[in-house]
């Protein structure tokens, strides 16, 4: 039932860290529980969440270093001290920052070091429901744990990492694997825990007849474990540098255009498969959430050192019919997703 778009539904759209929270940036804990309340209250029967997963460039959830991993951010505390992972001395700096909104230069710091904390009293994580975890999110865990342990230990973005890391040589990365052991546990941890509490809050909003609207930008960041894992199925350089990026046209918000830098998929490449790293992508999200946005309209422009190209880009794409256009892409997606019970996906421009 929580999947199907078969009557008139009403909700609200609210991200998660937009909740009130005593820590800095709202959680998937009590108040989460309390908004769920408030929209039974109010006979909602939506809640749409936005994309979950970790920020990146700008704060952005559209800019993120995964496709699939959760933000450790939205980690509520509490459990984790009622699990005595934490004690209240703990959170005592986190509590200190503003409850009116987020400061996330603050916040990043804080929350990653009594996330840490938590990890070192509680160590690796065991038994049935982990080791089910990690085989459940074998296609995209490992690589993203790797990636943000490198990110941690390597400045700057994945292609300016030593080549053998960039190029995904099996031996550099099997002794990064070795050697930043701990760090991918960390990660591994976080991504535990946040799913853990997350099924835990959407189990919650279904007992109060409530469905979760999840997000899934079209583009993905260039910065991030899905292109540094997958490089054969965008369209990049000999070092790994998108060759073509995705943005907008000039319009009446900007006279110029905007360049995102997302780069673009190689479509053919992706064919090959069977388009299964989309496939696996909706499964995921799927399993997290009940209706599917799809945001982020088609375009390109290719990189240059003037903006020359992406205006002839922009002029070119200007030309040709919307219309067709949006029908083409909307026909094509919902027919891969055709074969996939359950799918209840809508997609908007």
């Amino acid at each position: 039932m929580w999947g199907k778009l078969d009557r008139r539904r009403s909700g609200v759209l609210l991200h998660p860290s937009s909740l009130p929270a005593p820590y800095g940036i709202g959680d998937l804990g009590p108040t989460a529980v309390d908004f769920l309340n408030y929209l039974a209250r109010a006979k909602q029967s939506l809640w749409q969440v936005l994309p979950l997963g970790p920020t990146g460039f700008g704060d952005s959830p559209y800019a993120s270093p995964s496709a699939f991993a959760g933000n450790p951010l939205l980690i509520a505390p509490q459990p984790l001290v009622d699990r005595g992972l934490l004690t209240q001395d703990d959170l005592a700096e986190l509590a200190g920052l503003s409850a009116d909104h987020v400061d996330f230069g603050q916040l990043l710091p804080l929350k990653r070091q009594v996330l840490q904390t938590a990890f070192q009293r509680g160590g690796r994580p065991t038994g049935q429901e982990f080791d089910q975890f990690r085989a459940a999110q074998a296609t995209w865990l490992d690589d993203f744990a790797l990636f943000s342990a490198l990110k941690d230990h390597h400045e700057g973005d994945w292609t300016e990492w030593p080549s053998g890391l960039r190029d995904r040589q099996p031996e550099a990365l099997s002794a990064a694997r070795e050697t930043l052991a701990e760090q991918i546990d960390f990660h591994i941890f976080c991504q535990f825990v946040f799913f853990e509490q997350w099924r835990q809050l959407r189990a919650q909003a279904h007992e109060r007849g409530i469905a979760i609207v999840g997000d899934i930008p079209v583009f993905v960041a260039h910065d991030s474990a899905d292109v540094w894992a997958h490089q054969g199925l965008f369209k990049l350089d000999e070092r790994g540098s998108p060759i073509v990026a995705a943005g907008v046209p000039p319009d009446y918000f900007s006279a110029t255009g905007q360049l995102w830098g997302n780069p673009l998929y190689e479509w053919n490449a992706m064919g090959a498969t069977g388009y299964d790293w989309w496939i696996k992508r909706f499964r995921h999200l799927l399993e997290l959430v009940d209706l599917v946005r799809v945001g982020q309209g088609p375009w390109r422009g290719r990189l240059s050192s003037d903006r020359q190209c992406a205006r002839r880009s922009a002029a070119s794409h200007r030309r040709r019919s919307r219309s067709d256009h949006r029908r083409s892409a909307r026909v094509t997606a919902q027919h891969r997703l055709s074969r996939h019970e359950g799918a209840a996906v809508r997609f908007w421009r």
